[in-house]
């Protein structure tokens, strides 16, 4: 699930929620915006908890150098007893290069950014000795990897839609966040909004990981969950609300819409079909998507 407050007593209410109601895991986006700073509120809200895991969704590595990112999040892990999860991405909204100044490149050179920031922080985790690294954008001489995080290996979660991100997460992450085009375009206003197709990315993801696919796990990110005994009518009312089709909302899986056991069924077929175990939910859906979890869990 993904959530965010601005007052600590707010977030780590928050946190102590998700725990009771039996959520996995507590996510953290990374904005330059009315939100709480990723790291340090995950490090709080999981040393408020007992078993908790927490995580960001996704750190924006334009935001913070490779070397710092690995150092903190192996920092965090350690302090939570492995604990964490570190999702990290390319970037994607420009307001947050205005406001803080920061240069906001083309997709393809981020994405290239990125990859060399994935390579250094993976190295980090793993290396027995100092890190050295030589590329195009970071260079990394003899950086002690200190310290260990408590996991073996600290997962590293790559979100992405399109297919360049894809096909990186494929290679590198331990957790492929498939993405909904439209969640970010709507928020950035762009003229046309693409709806994504989950087995599309799934194929892709799948003929780029090749053997290592048994190990990777797919998340997807439902942003708009609606727990009702009025599925249709919800959905129509969604469709006319996003200029979609009522199939678009039925069939995109950044959706979930009907009753606790009608949602637990379309997420054991997203399981079967394309592969997905790990869905996320806004904090907004958490009390009404309780029962599901329960559910899920057996209880």
């Amino acid at each position: 699930m993904a959530g965010g407050r601005q007052t600590r007593a707010d977030w780590l209410d928050l946190a102590h929620a998700a725990e009771d109601l039996g959520y996995a895991t507590l996510l953290l986006p990374d904005h330059f915006g009315p939100q709480l700073a990723p790291l340090p509120a995950l490090l709080a809200a999981a040393l408020a908890t007992r078993t908790l895991r927490v995580g960001t969704i996704v750190l924006d590595n334009d935001f913070r150098h490779p070397a710092l990112v690995a150092k903190e999040a192996a920092t965090v892990d350690l302090l939570t007893d492995g604990r964490f999860e570190l999702g990290i991405g390319a970037g994607w909204m420009a307001s947050d290069y205005a406001r803080s100044g920061l240069p906001f490149d083309p997709p393809a050179e981020r994405v290239s950014r990125l990859a060399e920031a994935v390579r250094i922080i993976r190295a980090f985790f793993a290396a027995e000795g100092p890190v050295t690294f030589q590329g195009r954008y970071y260079r990394i001489d003899e950086l002690e990897p200190a310290p260990r995080p408590a996991q073996a290996r600290l997962p590293i979660l790559i979100g992405a839609s399109r297919p360049r991100m894809l096909r990186l997460a494929a290679r590198e992450a331990d957790i492929v966040g498939l993405e909904d085009h439209q969640f970010a375009e709507r928020l950035t206003g762009a003229p046309r909004i693409h709806v994504a197709d989950c087995a599309e990315q799934v194929h892709i993801v799948r003929a780029a990981a090749g053997p290592r696919m048994a190990d990777l796990e797919l998340s997807v990110f439902a942003a708009r969950t609606f727990v009702t005994e009025a599925a249709d009518a919800t959905t129509e009312r969604l469709a006319d609300e996003l200029h979609l089709t009522s199939e678009q909302v039925r069939s995109s899986a950044s959706f979930l819409i009907g009753s606790p056991a009608a949602i637990v069924d379309t997420l054991q077929e997203r399981r079967e079909r394309f592969g997905v175990s790990y869905v996320l939910i806004h904090d907004r859906a958490m009390h009404a998507f309780a029962p599901v979890v329960a559910r899920l869990a057996g209880t």
